[in-house]
């Protein structure tokens, strides 16, 4: 038995000029990687014949399995198809099932006529397995050289994962596959140089068949042991030892054993306490809100958020003293922990959050550069409030200062 390796190969000029961020490949990888495939490259080239075949040709020499999105829909741009028909020595063909559900996308759902341009949908190479897209014209399609599968796709991301869905039990039927094992602590509080120095020990002496990745990002990072195997009950109890040991030596910085998110830690931590959360947010503009409810659930514990940007939304809505603004400043202590106060008698939540800073690229003072923030939390009994110093673009630093935030509520809470 081997191991089996994936190319992911997206195609689309509007890929590589930026216009269009590129989130199939990481969604594809998470799949793969669930089933016991890696993914060995990624790959994005643009519309051209040319450039696909080359890819093709290479990537067919390195990898059992080659996953192609984009470059099959109705217009003259869109060239992958034929590039496949070509590639693979077939020709095009009315494929029924694809032609039925072109019909009753656009007559039943879309109350349209169908046009010839989207009847050609339904053609495809006379060499290729067909897979009906339910969620869209486009059909996918599998092709076979060499004991290779190169397995094609929609770009749009919610009909590529329709077919994904579909293909994922097709190719663990072709493949005998390992267990692959990830294992994620995150950390908070510690940098990674000095995370590394303390489990440099730990590092030295794993096992050869385990891999430790270091992930940071922004005042916090990631540790993710990967292993794979081909009796997962063994490779799982190896993997499980090891972490337990990392676990033990990192405890102090750990936020969670899980890979998951911040918003999710906090939003289990509030569940499992019955209690609820609003905030009250200046410069992130909602985005803190904006992670909490991203989480599935977050209903049952975050009541909503007031956007305070101006002084007099400060004032009217959340009762800042318009002398504290005036002696102190938006961006101060004394602002946001009056932010704070006010936004939980205004929405009566058990916690809240309360941000005030500059988050650039202009509006910093001497005293107050950008990327200076005021992070208050807390509840009715005691509010704590924090500055934080950010050095990064505007959109970073309303990430991470949101980010930080959420980190800062939950020690809040497990302080208590």
């Amino acid at each position: 038995m081997k191991n089996i390796y994936a190319t992911i190969i997206t195609i689309g000029d509007e890929l590589l000029i930026g216009q269009v961020i590129d989130t199939n490949s990481s969604w594809m990888a998470q799949q793969l990687n669930q089933i016991g495939i890696a993914v060995k490259k990624r790959v994005s080239i643009g519309d051209n014949a040319e450039d696909m075949r080359r890819a093709l040709d290479i990537e067919s020499k390195e990898a059992d399995v080659i996953l192609i999105t984009g470059g099959l829909g109705p217009t003259a741009d869109d060239i992958t198809k034929e590039v496949l028909c070509e590639y693979f020595e077939g020709k095009m063909v009315l494929n029924e099932g694809a032609l039925e559900n072109v019909k009753y996308l656009f007559e039943t759902i879309y109350k349209k006529p169908v046009s010839k341009v989207n009847l050609a949908q339904a053609e495809v190479p006379d060499v290729c397995e067909v897979i009906q897209n339910k969620r869209g014209s486009a059909p996918g399609m599998i092709f076979k050289r060499g004991g290779k599968i190169f397995i094609s796709m929609p770009g749009v991301p919610y009909e590529m994962q329709g077919i994904l869905n579909e293909v994922l039990p097709y190719l663990k039927e072709q493949f005998s596959l390992p267990a692959i094992i990830h294992k994620t602590i995150l950390t908070a509080g510690i940098g990674e140089s000095a995370l590394a120095e303390m489990i440099a020990g730990f590092e030295k002496n794993l096992p050869e068949k385990i891999k430790l990745a270091y992930l940071p990002n922004y005042g916090m990072v990631r540790l993710r042991l990967t292993t794979s195997g081909f009796d997962r009950i063994a490779t799982q109890k190896v993997i499980d030892g090891q972490f337990n040991e990392l676990k033990e030596l990192v405890k102090k910085y750990t936020v969670t054993n899980e890979d998951e998110t911040m918003q999710v830690v906090l939003g289990k931590l509030l569940l499992n306490k019955n209690k609820t959360i609003s905030t009250a947010e200046s410069c992130t503009g909602g985005a803190i809100a904006s992670l909490i409810t991203s989480v599935p659930g977050s209903s049952s514990y975050f009541e909503g958020s007031i956007i305070s940007y101006s002084y007099a939304v400060k004032e009217n809505l959340l009762g800042v003293k318009n002398e504290t603004l005036n002696k102190f400043g938006a961006v101060s202590e004394e602002t946001v922990l009056e932010m704070l106060n006010g936004l939980l008698n205004k929405l009566n939540t058990d916690y809240g959050i309360a941000v005030s800073g500059i988050m650039g690229p202009d509006g910093g003072t001497p005293d107050r550069p950008v990327g200076t923030v005021w992070i208050a939390v807390g509840s009715k009994e005691k509010m704590i409030a924090q500055k934080i110093q950010q050095r990064f673009s505007r959109h970073k630093n309303i990430e991470v200062t949101s980010t930080m935030a959420l980190n800062l509520m939950r020690k809040f809470i497990l302080e208590q």
